[in-house]
C-alpha cells in the first residue's frame, strides 16, 4: 500500500512537471520575465555636428540619472524628503513617483556632477545611478539658430537637430533591469546600442563668431528690436555664417522665449524696400530695354500711377540709370518697371526665386509673399519695383544677390556639407556633388549690375560700406513697416538693410545685414552698411582673399603704430636712433602691411574730337581694379575685369579709338618682382634691423 501510494504520488509529480515544462513553459516564462525584468529606454548618443573645419559645435556627453527601486526602500517618505532637499523637487512629487512602481522609477534624469555627489552622500538604499547621454553645445549661443536644440529625450526640436533628427539620433538605447523574488534590483545591461551619424556643416566657426560679434555691436548701438546677418559663398551656395538677434543658449533652450529661438534668417517675412531695385534693373538690362547711361526724368520726386501719387525720398530731377540705383530713386525705378511691363517683370521675380522656398536644408523656411500676376492691381508694378507689396525672407534676398555676384546663376543655399558614419558618407556630399543651379540672367547683365552696385558704394547711398583693401558692390534698403494700429506704413519703424558682395571681379562672399526698427539713425546706408564693412573686411582677411585696391594709408599708419607700441612694451625706454642722433625711419621688415601705392586721382583722359565722337582707350597698365573702373565710367566705357591685383594686359590696346559704351577687357595679375637691392642697400637694412 505504501509503495502504491508512493508510485501514484511520483506519477502525479512527474506528470505536473511534464505539463509545466512541455506545455506551459512559454506562458510561465513570459510571466517570469514580466515580474523579473524591465526594459527601460534611455537617451541615445547623438552624432556630432561639426563646422566645415571639423570643430565640434554640438556633441553628446555622458551624464548620470538617478532611479529608485521602491521595494528596497524602507522609509519612502524619509527618502523623498532627503532627495527633495538635494534636487529641489517637491516631496509629494517624489513620493508619487515611488508609489507608481515597486521595481523601477526615475527620480531625476541628467544630473549635474554636484547633485550626483550630493545624492551619493545620502547613501540611500534602493537609489541607483544609470549612465545616459545629454546634448551639449560647447560654443553656447554660437550658431544656435542653425544648430537648433533637443528635448529631454534627445529628440531634435529645431534647426539641424530637427531637420536631420532621424539620422543624428538613430535608434533609442535600452537597458534591462533585473529583480529577484523580493523585487531587489541586481543586474542591468544594454539591450541595444547604435550611434547616430555625424554632420559636417558649411559654417565656419570663426566667421560665425565675427558675424555674431558685429551684429551684437550693431544692436547695442542702434537699439534695434531684431536683426539678421548671413554670409554666403555666391559661387557654391554654402552658408558660411548665419546669425540672428535675439539669441539664445541651446544648452538651456527651454528658458528662452520662442521669439529668441526663431531663425529669422529663413523665416522672417519683410518688405525688402530699395534692395529689390536690383531685381527691377536686372530684368530691364536682361531685356535690353534700357542702358546704364540712359537718362530718366524723376519728376522732382513724385509720380502718379492709376491716380495714386508716389513720392520719392528726395526730389530728384534728371538721373541716368546708374544714378537711379546709386541714389535709390523710387520714381526712376517705377519708370523702368513700367517700360518693362508687369508680365515680364513677374517672370523675372519668380526666376530669382521669390514667392517660393529656396530649399535650404533648415526647417521652417518661409516662401515669401508674391501675389499672382492676375491679382496685381494697377499700382502693383510701381509698388513692387521699389520693394513694397512683396514679402521676402533674408535667405531669398541673399540668394538672388548671389546670382548677380556669380554671373547670373541662381544656386541653392545649403548649410549641410556632408553626413557621415565614420569615414563613410551616408548623406548629401556637397563637396563632390554641388547643389542645384539655374541661369536667371545673362552674364553681361550681371556684369553691368555689378558695376552699378559698385557705384552705390563709391558714390551713392552705401558709401559707409566701402572697404579698405577690396572692391565692393551692394545696395541699401530702408523699408517701412506696417503700423498694426493704423494699417499704414509707419514713418518711424523701418527695416534697415544692406546686401552686397566683394571683391567685384571674383566675389568670395555675399553678405546681407538686416536690422529691425533701429532707433535714431534708421536708414540702411547709415546703420546696416557699416556692419557690412566691418564683417566683410574681417572675413576677407580671414579667407586670405587677395586685395584689389590699395589700403588706406591711415590704416597702415595705425597698424605700424600698434606694432611699435607692442615692441615698445618690451623695450620700454629704448628709442632707436641713427648715429647722427636723428630718429631713424622704420625698417622695411617691421611694416606690417606694405601698400601697393598711394591712391591716385583718376587721370584726365582726353576724348577724341573727330566726327564720330570716338574715345581713345587709355593705358591701364599698373592700375588697380577700382582705378580702371572709375576711368571707364568717366569715359563711358564698359569694363570687363579678369583676375586680381594690378592691370597687366588690355583689349583693345592703349590708344585705340572705340565708341561710347564699348567693352574693354582688362587682365589683372601680380606686378613684376622688384629689382634685387644693391649690396649697400642690403647692408643699410641689416644695420637698421640690428638696432632692434
Amino acid at each position: 500500500m505504501i509503495a502504491g501510494v508512493a508510485l501514484l504520488w511520483t506519477t502525479a509529480i512527474f506528470g505536473r512537471l511534464s505539463y509545466l515544462q512541455l506545455f506551459a513553459h512559454g506562458e510561465y516564462m513570459a510571466r517570469a520575465q514580466r515580474q523579473q525584468q524591465r526594459t527601460i529606454e534611455i537617451t541615445p548618443k547623438r552624432g556630432i555636428i561639426y563646422d566645415r573645419n571639423m570643430h565640434a559645435l554640438a556633441m553628446s556627453v555622458p551624464v548620470k540619472s538617478a532611479f529608485a527601486v521602491p521595494a528596497e526602500i524602507a522609509d519612502e517618505s524619509l527618502a523623498a524628503r532627503l532627495l527633495s532637499g538635494v534636487l529641489g523637487v517637491p516631496q509629494d512629487v517624489l513620493e508619487a513617483r515611488m508609489a507608481s512602481s515597486r521595481s523601477f522609477v526615475w527620480i531625476s534624469r541628467k544630473l549635474p556632477p554636484e547633485k550626483v555627489e550630493a545624492i551619493e552622500a545620502l547613501n540611500l538604499k534602493g537609489v541607483y545611478f544609470q549612465d545616459e547621454n545629454q546634448r551639449f553645445y560647447p560654443k553656447r549661443d554660437l550658431a544656435a539658430h542653425v544648430l537648433g536644440f533637443v528635448d529631454p529625450d534627445e529628440k531634435g526640436l529645431a534647426g539641424i537637430e530637427y531637420q536631420l533628427d532621424s539620422q543624428i539620433r538613430s535608434k533609442s538605447e535600452k537597458i534591462v533591469v533585473m529583480a529577484d523574488a523580493r523585487q531587489r534590483w541586481f543586474d542591468g545591461g544594454e539591450a541595444q546600442r547604435e550611434r547616430g551619424a555625424n554632420v559636417v556643416l558649411t559654417l565656419d566657426e570663426k566667421i560665425q563668431y565675427i558675424v555674431q560679434r558685429e551684429l551684437l555691436a550693431a544692436i547695442e548701438k542702434t537699439h534695434a528690436l531684431a536683426g539678421s546677418v548671413i554670409v554666403m559663398n555666391p559661387n557654391t551656395g554654402e552658408i558660411l555664417a548665419m546669425s540672428n538677434w535675439p539669441r539664445f543658449n541651446p544648452n538651456a533652450a527651454s528658458e528662452a522665449p520662442a521669439e529668441s529661438r526663431m531663425n529669422r534668417a529663413v523665416t522672417a517675412l519683410y518688405e525688402p524696400g530699395s534692395t529689390f531695385k536690383l531685381i527691377t534693373l536686372a530684368a530691364a538690362f536682361d531685356q535690353e530695354i534700357t542702358r546704364p547711361d540712359e537718362v530718366f526724368d524723376c519728376e522732382n520726386g513724385a509720380i502718379y500711377i492709376a491716380g495714386h501719387r508716389i513720392r520719392d525720398h528726395k526730389p530728384f530731377g534728371l538721373l541716368n540709370v546708374s544714378e537711379i540705383l546709386a541714389k535709390s530713386s523710387d520714381v526712376g525705378a517705377i519708370k523702368i518697371a513700367l517700360r518693362l511691363g508687369a508680365p515680364r517683370f513677374y517672370d523675372y521675380i519668380r526666376g530669382f526665386g521669390f514667392g517660393a522656398p529656396t530649399g535650404i536644408d533648415l526647417p521652417g523656411e518661409g516662401k515669401g509673399l508674391l501675389h499672382r500676376l492676375e491679382n496685381w492691381s494697377a499700382i502693383s508694378i510701381g509698388s513692387v519695383s521699389m520693394g513694397q507689396e512683396i514679402g521676402v525672407t533674408p535667405i531669398q534676398l541673399i540668394t538672388a544677390v548671389s546670382a548677380i555676384a556669380n554671373g547670373g546663376t541662381l544656386v541653392k543655399p545649403h548649410v549641410v556639407q556632408a553626413i557621415k558614419r565614420g569615414d563613410r558618407v551616408v548623406g548629401p556630399d556637397m563637396v563632390n556633388a554641388p547643389g542645384e543651379a539655374k541661369r536667371v540672367i545673362r552674364p553681361e547683365t550681371a556684369a553691368t549690375l555689378r558695376r552699378l552696385m559698385e557705384g552705390v558704394v563709391l558714390n551713392g547711398t552705401g558709401t559707409l560700406a566701402r572697404l579698405d583693401g577690396w572692391t565692393a558692390a551692394g545696395k541699401t534698403g530702408s523699408a517701412q513697416k506696417i503700423d498694426p494700429a493704423t494699417g499704414r506704413y509707419s514713418p518711424t519703424q523701418l527695416i534697415a538693410s544692406f546686401t552686397g558682395f566683394a571683391p567685384i571681379s571674383n566675389p568670395a562672399v555675399t553678405i546681407l545685414v538686416s536690422l529691425d526698427s533701429p532707433v535714431g539713425l534708421h536708414e540702411g546706408g547709415q546703420v546696416a552698411a557699416p556692419v557690412f564693412k566691418r564683417i566683410a573686411e574681417q572675413v576677407l582677411s580671414y579667407l586670405d582673399v587677395p586685395r584689389d585696391v590699395p589700403l588706406n594709408p591711415r590704416l597702415i599708419q595705425a597698424a605700424y603704430k600698434r606694432q611699435m607700441a607692442s615692441e615698445g612694451a618690451m623695450l620700454e625706454d629704448f628709442s632707436p636712433t641713427d648715429f647722427s642722433g636723428q630718429p631713424d625711419e622704420p625698417p622695411a621688415a617691421s611694416n606690417p602691411v606694405a601698400p601697393d601705392k598711394p591712391t591716385p586721382h583718376a587721370p584726365e583722359v582726353a576724348m577724341a574730337t573727330d566726327e564720330g565722337g570716338d574715345i581713345s582707350v587709355p593705358d591701364f597698365s599698373g592700375e588697380t581694379m577700382r582705378e580702371v573702373t572709375e576711368m571707364c565710367l568717366h569715359l563711358g566705357l564698359e569694363p570687363l575685369l579678369v583676375g586680381s591685383n594690378l592691370a597687366t594686359q588690355q583689349i583693345p590696346e592703349a590708344g585705340a579709338n572705340v565708341r561710347r559704351g564699348a567693352k574693354v577687357t582688362v587682365q589683372f595679375g601680380n606686378p613684376p618682382p622688384p629689382a634685387k637691392p644693391t649690396r649697400t642697400a642690403r647692408t643699410a637694412r641689416l644695420h637698421s634691423r640690428s638696432r632692434y
